[in-house]
């Protein structure tokens, strides 16, 4: 149970936002206008189910379009609450703007646990949601886009895209109203494991910045680096599978509803992951030892900590606790405004949520850029490319031939050199090069700034910065 001094989430962003922008010289009045939200809209609505009418509450908050369209998840949730909507629209505004995506931000929700429902009382419930917001140009490929969250995934995205396309049926960019979809639906490659690849690259990038790495007193880069997750949903999963066979780190933790598994020689989470969609839980996982209190895990030694599930989950309760000399919140939020206090007087570096998480709304712009152009990444340049490589190859075949030069080509050379770049090889060359960008902005404030001695403020600081610019130009 969190400390009842422990402010609401809603209050965590709005604390963090301001302390940034103590650091920064605003016109009067501009600061509070980008911090508030702009808008809410509440639905209620009903669905005949199960031989009755069953009322459901959702969410769409709209948080700042100095850029348009707005962007954000739909999530669904029991908990799901206006307060909940409202402070992660405003993330997704910092967000967007930190990676330079050229979107507002945006977020949603529906107070419902899936788990509850047949796979078809879902899509009615959520085409009947996806109705209320579209006829109010709350979901739209000019004004508001949304995207998978919490509780919802591709099909969903997929149930939404049809329900406005049957509303709009000459709208040419109706694909375009949404994404995380499948790729049979206009979808694109790279989008569901991008969040947990963004970690991925953004953990790459700050590994390549010694003086950063200096501060939490770890050496080297990233192989064999102790790495404890918390939370193997899409988010979590990913990113501990890229860590560990690209990066040869060391999963020795992953944490769960139902407890966590623990082993210091290394957790397969693949094996882990098949375990828990078999049995729902991580108990009896023959990987690693079980550890009934999961979130005692969290106190454990290890190099890094990946926060990759709910928001709160390091508190005020056990801050003073976490041994980890550095967390890279996968999740959103997951590090309360009093915990951030407690962890930053022990000079523990933490990788900012609007940032470590922002590979999915990067994809996402992806995503929203192909339905637009209403063709696939690649397919006039691919082949192109290979044409030109071959050139290359050929005379140096040629030229190996020649015995007196004494040297020949690798065996495997050809194949890989003559590939030209399909659609998820320039995803993932987008998102690489989206978090190394952002997070070279990011630091160069953390160095600059005397006054700014985390990454968080420095974030934040870039994010208001372009937010405020867009504004400006707009005439505020």
């Amino acid at each position: 149970m969190l400390d009842t001094r422990e402010p609401a989430f809603r209050e965590n962003v709005d604390l963090m936002y301001r302390r940034a922008v103590a650091h920064l010289d605003l016109p009067p009045g501009l600061a509070e206008k980008i911090q508030i939200c702009n808008s809410t809209y509440t639905v209620r609505f009903g669905v005949r189910l199960r031989g009755k009418i069953e009322t459901f509450v959702g969410y769409r908050s709209v948080h700042s379009e100095h850029m348009e369209p707005v962007k954000g998840g739909i999530r669904y949730a029991p908990e799901v609450n206006q307060n909940e909507v409202e402070a992660l629209a405003s993330l997704m505004t910092y967000k967007c703007a930190l990676v330079e995506t050229p979107f507002g931000g945006s977020k949603g929700g529906l107070c419902l646990d899936p788990r509850k429902y047949e796979e078809h009382e879902l899509e009615q419930i959520t085409r009947r949601f996806a109705y209320e917001l579209a006829k109010r140009d709350l979901i739209n490929p000019a004004q508001n886009v949304p995207a998978p969250d919490m509780g919802t995934s591709e099909r969903e995205m997929a149930w939404i895209a049809d329900q406005y396309a049957r509303m709009n049926t000459t709208d040419i960019n109706a694909r375009a109203c949404v994404t995380g979809k499948p790729l049979n639906a206009g979808g694109i490659k790279g989008r569901v494991e991008a969040t947990g690849r963004g970690v991925q690259y953004a953990l790459r990038e700050f590994f390549r910045h010694p003086d950063d790495v200096a501060k939490t007193g770890l050496k080297g880069g990233l192989s064999g680096k102790r790495i404890i997750v918390q939370g193997l949903g899409n988010v979590g999963y990913h990113a501990a599978k890229f860590l560990r066979e690209e990066d040869d780190a060391l999963i020795i933790g992953v944490i769960e509803r139902d407890g966590a598994v623990v082993n210091t020689s290394g957790i397969d989470p693949e094996k882990l992951r098949e375990w828990i969609v078999e049995t729902g839980g991580v108990k009896d996982f023959d990987g690693g030892q079980y550890v009934e209190d999961g979130a005692s895990v969290l106190e454990e030694d290890c190099d890094i900590l990946i926060p990759a599930a709910l928001e709160g989950v390091i508190n005020v309760n056990n801050a003073s606790r976490i041994r980890a000399p550095l967390i890279i919140e996968a999740a959103n939020g997951p590090v309360t405004a009093g915990a951030d206090e407690i962890l930053r007087e022990k000079e523990v570096v933490i990788i900012p949520d609007l940032y470590a998480n922002a590979g999915g709304v990067t994809v996402s712009y992806f995503e929203w850029v192909k339905n637009l152009s209403h063709i696939r990444f690649g397919r006039m340049q691919r082949r192109n490319e290979e044409a030109h490589a071959m050139l290359l190859v050929q005379e140096l075949e040629r030229l190996s031939a020649d015995k007196q030069l004494g040297w020949e080509l690798a065996p495997d050379f050809k194949k890989r050199y003559l590939q030209g770049a399909d659609e998820l090889q320039l995803v993932r060359s987008g998102l690489d090069d989206t978090m190394r960008v952002a997070y070279q902005a990011i630091s160069e404030e953390w160095r600059m700034r005397s006054d700014v001695h985390d990454l968080r403020t420095a974030a934040f600081i870039v994010a208001i910065q372009r937010v405020a610019a867009s504004y400006r130009a707009k005439g505020l």
